[in-house]
């Protein structure tokens, strides 16, 4: 296969009638998914040229879904954006693509935006007349090296940057997954994360490539977990891969003394440290399920390392990332761009192999910065530090600068920085991140009033960057070498 449509398209010969998606308002099968997804693709390809980008703004849906196909069907690529992102946020993500053509489902709400591009409402899209002829000609022009997606990530700048994915490394990565975790046909996997979330990758890549069934869940369901958790066993789910937070909602809430999903068999678990008491929790409500935690940072195409738990957890214990899937060579570097081979060093986890990032779109420095050649081999530089066990697996130690995992996404604190800076009546400012209460601390200078100043930053930030607290002081603390300091500022949380 060198297109993930080929991909869709296989399993719509082999199951068309088989329901593929289900979100909270329809169900479709493979077959119309195939048929809204070339409508909408139909319409794309009177706007766009090849591996153009396409920024689709909604929340996940099979419109959403079926959008998104759409693009590639239309030679381009695309770009998730929830519309619940701050404008200027978005109004970065159309910078850095220089977009010109968006698709929505609120019209309405992209006049926010200041957009000038072409703007289509994806009703438009699935009432368009297919045309084969063009789609057919797009196809013969497509290659495994084409972008398929585009994931954003926070920027040490302030300026987010986008993860490029081609088709060629979904299709890899997605064969060995499935084939590891034996997902299949009857498998019915219960979606957590938003599109813009590249876990929901493995979810929505699974379904196409075995035919198994993807339901959406809804996103208000996490805050009302008797409902999430009707919500698993009414459609019956057997595999869930969500970010731990997701999960710990469940645990720490309770939820499990209201309703266990009983057909669950595989829990997948990634975006940040599992704590052993709350996995406890889990594996003693449903003691027959596999449980796996997976990691790896959206450049190298979701995940390159996995261990399965094969035992209950106990308190302190560490919870290995494992080792490496098919096709990937994961590897640890010293400060002297040396490998590691003892146990128990820590360095700096590096990935080669299969469905590494082509880099970032429409930026060489941050590209030539983390992606680099290593002994011959293209290589991805993580800054996650990391060591290999005894027993050859690897684990995870925290991060070589100050990018944080929060809430399942990977942010850069200095670009929370960077947007609070902004905010009159802030001087200077610097957040932490404080990992065993999961939050982000925020101590500024200035004269603005907290109240004040954490709605200005709700304007600015998505919800998993915005700091937890913000704390006022006088004057930053500052070390011997003039930066400010951070430890100095650790004391003053309370």
């Amino acid at each position: 296969m060198k297109c993930v449509l080929e991909m869709l398209e296989k399993t719509c010969r082999q199951y068309p009638d088989k329901e593929a998606v289900e979100d909270i308002q329809s169900v479709v099968t493979f077959s119309r998914l195939v048929e809204m997804s070339k409508r909408i693709g139909s319409l794309l390809a009177e706007h766009i040229s090849k591996n153009e980008p396409v920024i689709v703004i909604m929340e996940k849906s099979i419109l959403s879904l079926a959008s998104e196909f759409g693009v590639v069907y239309a030679g381009g690529f695309y770009i998730p954006v929830s519309i619940e992102q701050p404008v200027e946020r978005v109004n970065q993500i159309i910078s850095v693509l220089n977009a010109k053509i968006i698709v929505t489902d609120n019209t309405e709400k992209i006049k926010e935006f200041g957009f000038d591009g072409i703007v289509i409402n994806v009703m438009d899209g699935i009432s368009h007349d297919i045309d084969e002829a063009k789609l057919g000609e797009i196809r013969k022009e497509a290659k495994s090296e084409d972008p398929l997606y585009g994931i954003f990530t926070s920027g040490s700048t302030g300026t987010p940057k986008c993860v490029i994915i081609n088709n060629g490394a979904v299709i890899s990565f997605i064969g060995h997954f499935t084939e590891t975790f034996g997902i299949n046909k009857d498998d019915v996997i219960a979606n957590q994360a938003p599109f813009d979330f590249d876990v929901s990758v493995k979810d929505i890549y699974s379904g196409l490539y075995t035919g198994a069934k993807v339901v959406l869940i809804p996103k208000k369901y996490f805050s009302m977990i008797s409902n999430l958790l009707d919500f698993l066993i009414d459609k019956q789910a057997t595999v869930i891969v969500w970010a731990v937070s997701a999960m710990c909602m469940v645990s720490g809430l309770r939820g499990f003394n209201y309703k266990v999903p009983d057909k669950l068999r595989l829990v997948m678990f990634s975006g940040e440290v599992m704590q052993p008491k709350q996995l406890r929790i889990w594996q003693d409500a449903l003691p027959d399920v596999k449980f796996v935690n997976l990691y790896g940072p959206s450049e190298i195409t979701c995940n390159c390392t996995y261990h399965v738990v094969e035992r209950k957890l106990e308190l302190g214990d560490v919870l290995p990332i494992g080792i490496p899937f098919d096709g990937r060579e994961v590897f640890i570097l010293d400060e002297n761009n040396e490998i590691i081979n003892k146990t128990d060093e820590e360095g700096e986890i590096c990935v080669a192999g299969e469905s590494i990032s082509d880099g970032y779109y429409n930026n060489t420095v941050e590209t030539e910065k983390h992606f680099v050649t290593y002994n011959g081999k293209y290589v991805y530089k993580t800054g996650d530090m990391g060591y290999f066990g005894e027993n050859g697996e690897l684990y995870f130690c925290g991060r070589r600068d100050f990018q944080i995992k929060h809430m399942g996404h990977r942010i850069e604190l200095e670009e929370v920085d960077h947007a609070i800076s902004q905010i009159d009546g802030v001087s200077m400012v610097c957040c932490i991140y404080i990992p065993e209460r999961n939050r982000i601390i925020s101590y500024y200078s200035g004269d603005i009033d907290k109240t004040e100043l954490h709605k200005e930053a709700k304007s600015k930030l998505p919800g998993y960057m915005l700091p937890k607290k913000f704390i006022q002081v006088d004057t930053m603390p500052l070390n011997k070498n003039g930066k400010i300091d951070r430890n100095a500022l650790r004391t003053m949380e309370g």
